[in-house]
């Protein structure tokens, strides 16, 4: 007799239900809100002289915030469907329907202000990726030869005993790493080397919550230094580099500074809020550096990269060509091989590409200038256009990716500054770039946040509190260089 297995069929509880609705009505919200704008007709919204293909990228546009903002669906899945719009809706080879106007009386004629489609597929072309495929890169290798942790241990080790001076030692090496490699992955790295000391502390010590908020807080920071640190800057350095030409070394010293000031206050704040009861901590640090040719090949190709990417002036080379040298040689050393390269971050790739997209398809059929100049700014001081627009980023970070933000707010961004003369693009995007690198209120606001409030020992309550006063003094910092600089210009 042959048995017959019958698959059983999953059963949802009633919070699986109710999850299952709350998801159901975001896709109802995100998708019903642009189909209901794509079937108004356009002489009745509310910009002057849109155009048809204009009209389809403004409900494209709405879909990605909502669906960005929402998330009923993950983020980099919402960058791949807007690339497929964009090339199905907008483009000169995508349906027919969309690329032809038939009334029904005469011959169907070409719809006008569709885009090459090439200029939507290089999107994930563009010389951003190939920045942060370089940055993963240089990650993945220095992980797989310890050079991380190892170089961590070394750096922790001269900052002794007494617990303010290990939580400086931790956010120091934390916002180092976080400019050169995914703040997610230092998060994981400074928290697994915390894990002896966490275990050994009793959780009632008020401390310990200091030095779990520290590292997100660091990685937060850290990134906002250099242009790979941190998606929203890599999205700037794409609208800036039409007009400047910002070398690696030019964003460290704008961002530099600022990082720095704002890890001294951190660390205060953290010591104020958390004070230690107890004079000493003791870290078991340990490892040792590899020395095979691999560990070596990876030692001198991060030094060199890091060096050239602040030596452009000397080579001529730009940050974008550098990225891919380390890609190259741990590629063609068998350092970086097919399992490797799984680990790369595509859902970050394509996260970000997506933005670009939008930004492409904003810039090409004019839609941001008509969305820059649906206000008239020019009755606004530029300080009022760049304070509002930094708080509406910063506000967004909180709530979602800060890259989505950027994705979302850097195109108009651009807009706005280019149709005003008294305003400034460089200030008006590095700023927006920063505020959205601030926001860092919730558990789900950033992934190092995320990952802090995982173990445990730190409550939303307490990140919320911190991450508050660090967004707004972060906010006041960069509002007073502003104040500053229009001063004395």
């Amino acid at each position: 007799m042959t048995d017959i297995t019958v698959d059983k069929v999953p059963v949802v509880d009633g919070n699986g239900r109710h999850l299952l609705m709350i998801r159901f009505a975001k896709l109802f919200i995100a998708f019903g809100i642009p189909l209901f704008l794509l079937s108004v007709p356009t002489s009745q919204l509310p910009f002057d002289n849109l155009s048809i293909i204009q009209h389809r990228l403004l409900a494209i546009f709405v879909l990605a915030a909502l669906l960005w903002i929402l998330e009923p669906v993950p983020v980099f899945a919402t960058s791949i469907l807007i690339i497929t719009l964009e090339l199905v809706m907008l483009s000169d080879q995508g349906l027919y329907s969309f690329r032809f106007f038939n009334d029904g009386i005469e011959p169907a004629t070409n719809i006008e202000g569709l885009m090459h489609y090439n200029d939507i597929f290089a999107a994930f072309s563009s010389p951003i990726i190939v920045l942060f495929l370089g940055g993963f890169s240089l990650a993945i290798a220095a992980n797989k030869y310890a050079l991380d942790t190892n170089l961590a241990n070394v750096l922790l080790k001269p900052f002794g005993t007494k617990p303010a001076m290990i939580m400086l030692g931790l956010m120091m090496i934390t916002a180092l790493f976080s400019m050169f490699m995914s703040n997610t992955a230092t998060t994981v790295m400074m928290l697994s080397l915390l894990g002896p000391i966490l275990m050994s502390v009793p959780k009632e010590e008020k401390g310990v919550k200091a030095l779990v908020l520290s590292v997100p807080i660091a990685a937060n920071l850290g990134g906002i230094a250099t242009p790979i640190g941190t998606p929203p800057n890599a999205i700037a350095l794409q609208y800036l580099d039409r007009l400047y030409n910002v070398s690696f070394l030019d964003w460290m010293m704008i961002g530099l500074p600022f990082v720095i000031v704002l890890l001294a206050f951190a660390w205060w704040l953290l010591q104020k809020l958390f004070p230690f009861s107890g004079d000493s901590l003791h870290l078991q640090l340990g490892g040792d550096f590899q020395r095979s040719w691999q560990a070596i090949v990876v030692y001198i190709t991060f030094a060199l990269t890091i060096i050239l990417w602040m030596s452009t002036a000397l080579h001529g080379m730009n940050t974008y060509v550098v990225a891919i040298v380390p890609l190259a040689i741990f590629t063609l050393t068998g350092i970086i091989g097919k399992e490797e390269l799984k680990l790369i971050n595509w859902d970050v790739l394509w996260l970000v590409a997506g933005g670009i997209a939008i930004g492409i398809a904003l810039d090409k059929t004019g839609l941001a200038g008509v969305m820059a100049n649906a206000i008239d700014y020019s009755v606004l001081p530029a300080l009022l256009v760049i304070l509002v627009m930094s708080f509406v980023c910063w506000l967004m970070a909180n709530f979602i990716s800060n890259t989505a933000t950027a994705n979302l707010l850097m195109p108009i961004a651009a807009a706005v500054a280019t149709s005003m003369d008294d305003l400034s693009l460089l200030v008006m995007l590095v700023v927006v770039a920063c505020s959205a690198s601030l926001g860092m209120i919730l558990p789900v606001s950033t992934p190092p946040n995320s990952l802090a409030y995982a173990t445990g020992l730190v409550a939303s309550k307490d990140m919320a509190r911190v991450g508050l006063i660090m967004g707004l003094a972060g906010l006041g910092l960069v509002y007073t260089v502003i104040l500053f600089f229009v001063t004395i210009s």
